[in-house]
């Protein structure tokens, strides 16, 4: 009972938590800036405002699949919000950033293609959508908790603020995606009971939400100059050359190899004429010496 009380708070927490994200964002125009990550606390606060009530009302089964709907909501939205963290990061480096772009999108498919391998070839008698969902969920832990440490790690040669809002969104998803899949690996390994693993999953996603509210009110750090900034030139020239492998320098050589075989051609056929010139006009002055030697004189 004490367990199922103190779940019962941290999960009301989430929605009053979420609201002051969701109202600093709106008065400091921070939604235009980050409309997916607005759209993903909005989105928060309606599923609660959904699932909430079919729980209290005790009917199982519409619980299940708006819980489990709601959570394939939240693993495609919080995916959406780590490429928005990206996009924001790599601003400055148009070409890191198309080729990221083009990396998210098939990170998304290939996770959506093993979500549903996943859902329909698992033998057990779970039903398909909790391992696809699952499943969904825990690759975008990873990406999560992967955008934070290469945050961490290459922020500086970036110029990225530790005190931008976006590392703070990306700290926010980083802590509890790697909290909960270590939270995951007690619960599989039977170190863990499932209701110690809900109690510290809503505790610590409610620490994310407090992690987004400091950074939403505190004020924004702007970029730093990159600790080498000639080593991200080369990252951003080096993916450059790779788009474009001929530039145009480079076609100049083959241009000018090009006219010089043309010029070598046309002088050689003009040279094959002359050579056979003087044959006929042997020939053509024999015959007029003969023709003027048989014609009578006077």
């Amino acid at each position: 009972m004490n367990s199922e009380i103190i779940q019962g708070w941290l999960w009301y927490a989430h929605p009053v938590l979420q609201s002051v994200v969701a109202v600093v964002l709106w008065r400091r125009s921070l939604h235009k800036q980050f409309p997916v990550f607005f759209a993903y606390i909005l989105s928060q606060l309606a599923i609660f405002a959904v699932t909430f009530p079919v729980w209290r009302a005790g009917n199982r089964e519409w619980y299940f699949w708006v819980y489990w709907i709601g959570a394939a909501i939240n693993a495609v939205l919080g995916f959406k919000v780590i490429h928005e963290v990206f996009l924001d990061v790599f601003r400055p480096y148009h070409t890191l950033k198309d080729l990221g772009t083009v990396v998210f999108r098939w990170a998304g498919v290939v996770m959506l293609l093993v979500s549903v391998v996943v859902a329909f070839s698992n033998s057990t008698d779970s039903d398909p959508l909790v391992h696809a969902v699952t499943t969904l969920e825990r690759s975008v832990r990873l990406v999560q908790f992967g955008l934070i440490l290469f945050l961490l790690l290459f922020s500086r040669f970036l110029g990225v603020s530790r005190r931008q809002f976006s590392f703070g969104v990306a700290l926010g998803f980083g802590f509890f995606a790697g909290v909960e899949l270590m939270l995951l690996a007690l619960k599989s390994g039977s170190y863990l009971h499932k209701g110690g693993f809900t109690i510290a999953d809503m505790a610590v996603y409610n620490l994310s939400i407090i992690i987004w509210i400091g950074y939403s009110l505190a004020r924004s750090g702007a970029r730093q100059l990159a600790v080498n900034p000639l080593q991200t030139q080369r990252w951003e020239q080096g993916l450059a050359d790779l788009q474009h492998p001929a530039p145009s320098d480079a076609l100049i050589p083959m241009f000018e190899s090009m006219v010089e075989r043309a010029i070598s051609r046309s002088s050689h056929l003009d040279e094959l004429p002359t050579l056979e010139q003087p044959a006929p006009a042997q020939k053509s002055l024999s015959a007029a010496s003969s023709a003027s030697g048989s014609k009578p004189i006077g």
